[in-house]
């Protein structure tokens, strides 16, 4: 990553510090709007074609696009370079993490909330924790690197090779713990689900990056995402607006629901920080490449999950408000293990040559 574009990750930052703040007042417009003009909502349900919504579809677009702008598969050349961070995240990101979400939604849904949650209900939330865990962050990374002083270019590397990862194993992964937990999986949807949200975004992205660079290089890159960064943050918050504005009745007749949501989600992005950052430094893996690997593993690509929630199991279902869920936690508690990270970051071995990672 150039030292342009990551001065330009720098600049998400703000409104990545109030992200938490945004969702909520989406949520506050969804529950609203939802109860005022329950018949709009019932007509953008309605529009949708092979399970996928398609006012949902236009908006997850506007969300995903610009994140897959910013992806350089260029990097891939330089994984070597630092194999053991690299290590860390892919173990933590593809071999750990799905897994013990899916445990921890079971165990919480399942057995700890049972008398709280009806079955149908604590199958869907389930649902939708299983598709967070397995959905590993592809843009966010690059706000929390930067507040730790990591090394840019490593993050750009991991980013990458998640993405070409994703690909093949997230439908793979989500319909093994789904059939797991006894929760059927149409297959056909949800490998429509995975080619519309991450394939083709990532093909678009690919083809608009390559022309920019052939034009201006990094510079009309970072022009392009500034100014297509506004669409991915209505994109979010509009969702969150409709997701909420379905599941309004609901959440005003059991608003504690939101709260036992959190629980599993706070427990799993806690644990899998500490996974990861405890083996970077039992490592020796130097802090700009240990903190950044740690918060990759904990940070989830929420934008699919709840794409692939609401086109698996529809618009008004428990398992897209989990997922949204998922958006109102991650951002209070990256931000507070980011500070953690800057505060600890004494316990890492200076940085070194890539050679010797």
């Amino acid at each position: 990553m150039t030292e342009t574009s990551f001065t330009a990750a720098a600049g998400l930052g703000t409104f990545e510090r109030w992200l938490s703040v945004w969702v909520a007042l989406a949520i506050g417009a969804g529950l609203l709007l939802g109860n005022l003009f329950p018949g709009v909502f019932a007509a953008l349900a309605a529009l949708k074609v092979a399970s996928v919504n398609l006012p949902v579809a236009v908006l997850i677009w506007a969300m995903v696009y610009p994140m897959m702008v910013g992806v350089d598969f260029g990097a891939l050349r330089q994984v070597g370079d630092r194999p053991k961070g690299l290590v860390v995240t892919l173990v933590v990101n593809w071999l750990i993490k799905p897994f013990t979400m899916a445990a921890l939604g079971v165990l919480f849904f399942e057995h700890v909330f049972a008398g709280l949650i009806p079955a149908d209900d604590a199958q869907a939330y389930l649902a939708g924790v299983i598709l967070l865990g397995a959905a590993p962050c592809t843009a966010m990374v690059f706000v929390w690197s930067n507040l730790t002083r990591g090394d840019a270019t490593y993050t750009l590397v991991q980013v990458s090779v998640n993405d070409v990862i994703m690909v093949f194993a997230f439908a793979p992964i989500v319909a093994f713990l789904l059939g797991v937990t006894d929760i059927v999986v149409p297959w056909d949807t949800l490998l429509i689900s995975v080619g519309l949200y991450v394939m083709l975004p990532l093909l678009a992205g690919y083809l608009t990056r390559r022309r920019l660079v052939a034009k201006g290089g990094d510079a009309a890159v970072d022009a392009f995402k500034s100014r297509v960064q506004p669409f991915s943050v209505i994109g979010l918050l509009v969702t969150v607006v409709l997701l909420f504005g379905f599941q309004g009745e609901v959440i005003l007749d059991r608003p504690l629901v939101i709260a036992l949501i959190a629980v599993p989600l706070l427990i799993q992005s806690y644990g899998i920080f500490f996974v990861a950052y405890g083996a970077a430094r039992a490592w020796g893996i130097p802090f700009n490449v240990a903190a950044p690997c740690a918060l990759i593993g904990t940070s989830n690509f929420f934008e699919l999950a709840v794409a692939v929630a609401i086109s698996l199991f529809g618009l008004g279902s428990g398992a897209a408000l989990a997922t949204v869920v998922g958006v109102l936690v991650e951002v209070p508690v990256m931000l507070s293990l980011v500070a953690f990270a800057n505060r600890t970051q004494h316990w890492f071995p200076k940085d070194t040559p890539p050679a010797s990672r």
